[in-house]
């Protein structure tokens, strides 16, 4: 009996592959053994970097706070601190957006904090 190969399926594995590749340079776009390569290195940095993303946010909003805070003549470490102990629940990511876009908001905000 000959060897049954469910080819329909392979070639669809390996056109979705191909489609995923679409837009390298070179032969990582058609060549299915180095297409199939840079996908998967491609899927591995995308799922490493959706996490290192949320990292960086965090980072850009506390020098953002900081920089407003001191403009204030407070410390970040400070402002937060008084943060914890009040009743205020804001995030990082409002205060951030506070102080880049309504100065005024993120001044009564400190006050409040602070006194």
């Amino acid at each position: 009996m000959p060897r049954s190969v469910n080819h329909v399926a392979s070639k669809a594995r390996r056109k979705k592959t191909l489609k995923l590749a679409k837009g390298y340079f070179g032969r990582r776009k058609n060549v299915w053994t180095v297409a199939k390569n840079a996908v998967e290195k491609g899927l591995t940095y995308a799922y490493r970097d959706r996490r290192a993303k949320k990292r960086e946010f965090r980072a850009l909003w506390i020098m953002r706070i900081n920089a407003a805070c001191r403009e204030l003549g407070v410390s970040y470490s400070q402002f937060m601190g008084k943060m914890a102990q009040s009743d205020l629940d804001i995030n990082r990511k409002v205060l951030a957006d506070l102080a880049m876009n309504d100065p005024q908001a993120f001044k009564a905000i400190v006050d409040k904090v602070m006194n």
